[in-house]
Parts: C-alpha cells; sequence; structure tokens
C-alpha cells in the first residue's frame, strides 16, 4: 500500500502541465458545488419552515402520499 501511495506522489509532484489542469478541475467543481447551490438552489425548507418537527412532516407526508 506504500508503494502505491509514493507512487502517485511522486507522479503528482513531477507534472508540469497536470497541475495546471488539476486546479482548473478544482475550480470548475468549486464552481458547481458551492456557487451554483447559494444562488441557485436555495434550501426552500429552511425557508417555509420553521422547526425540525415541521420540516421533517412535510417530507413525510410528501412521500407517502399516493400519487
Amino acid at each position: 500500500m506504500k508503494k502505491i501511495l509514493r507512487f502517485y506522489i511522486d507522479g503528482f509532484k513531477g507534472m508540469t502541465l497536470g497541475r495546471i489542469l488539476w486546479t482548473i478541475i478544482l475550480i470548475k467543481l468549486f464552481v458547481l458545488f458551492v456557487v451554483l447551490k447559494l444562488f441557485f438552489f436555495p434550501d426552500m425548507l429552511k425557508k417555509n419552515y420553521h422547526t425540525d418537527k415541521e420540516r421533517s412532516a412535510h417530507v413525510i407526508e410528501n412521500f407517502t402520499q399516493p400519487k
């Protein structure tokens, strides 16, 4: 296990173009998961219901209703 870990660590240290690409990938992931969630996916349960009991009752009601 230690040899495998050392192999990957040495490989990442020797990268030049790969570091730039990994930086771009991490920035894109940050934008996707943090920025988009904050602005486009607000927490509607927290906004519409004030207590955890009200939130859980709403979720249970919607999951158990037959369609």
